[in-house]
């Protein structure tokens, strides 16, 4: 069965070959705004099943994995920053506190037209920055890609006292849940290392 990420994240990419499953990738084209009132939970499943049903459209019998992510704090969104500027302000934001992060899956199995839909929430707790360290941070570009401007796999764990939930949740894929929704399809581990 074919298997596609509609994903043009690399972290996701990356996540998602430690299941060393074989899957292509696809980019989907969709328009990443909430809606008014649309909570932030409820903004990334819409925006991971959106992502799916596109890419559905051009592969009927494939297996389909999209997925959305939100830094969020405050009821607040921060996306990927704009400038060195916004990604000091997010960070400003942050500091000395928790925050979620929410991701949103979608699987679209269009042979067996099934359809799984999910939101992860993982907790971060930041420990206070001083200006000087949000400084140093944001010089380093690490932040400027990434969305609440900091990345928990790269420089960014130095600030991040712990969390609760999912780590690859926070990076762009909670990839133990991926797969428990993957082996209730028949798709497995193990199947594909005895192919």
């Amino acid at each position: 069965m074919q298997i596609i990420l509609a994903s043009s994240s690399s972290r996701r990419r990356e996540l998602f070959s430690l299941l060393n499953i074989p899957f292509e990738v696809t980019y989907p084209r969709i328009e990443e705004i909430p809606l008014e009132e649309e909570k932030p939970a409820e903004f990334c499943r819409r925006a991971s099943d959106e992502k799916a049903h596109t890419v559905a459209k051009d592969h009927k019998h494939a297996i389909i994995i999209a997925a959305d992510t939100v830094v969020v704090v405050d009821n607040i969104i921060l996306g990927k920053p704009r400038d060195y500027n916004e990604a000091s302000r997010f960070l400003m934001m942050l500091k000395g506190r928790a925050h979620d992060v929410f991701t949103g899956y979608t699987i679209l199995c269009m042979a067996k037209e099934k359809s799984i839909s999910r939101v992860i929430d993982t907790k971060v707790y930041f420990n206070d920055m001083t200006k000087e360290e949000i400084s140093w941070y944001t010089s380093t570009n690490e932040p400027m890609d990434k969305a609440g401007a900091y990345g928990i796999q790269g420089l960014g764990k130095l600030f991040i006292s712990r969390i609760e939930g999912s780590y690859t949740n926070v990076i762009g894929l909670p990839l133990s849940d991926v797969y428990t929704d993957l082996k209730g399809l028949g798709i497995t581990i193990t199947e594909v290392a005895h192919r």
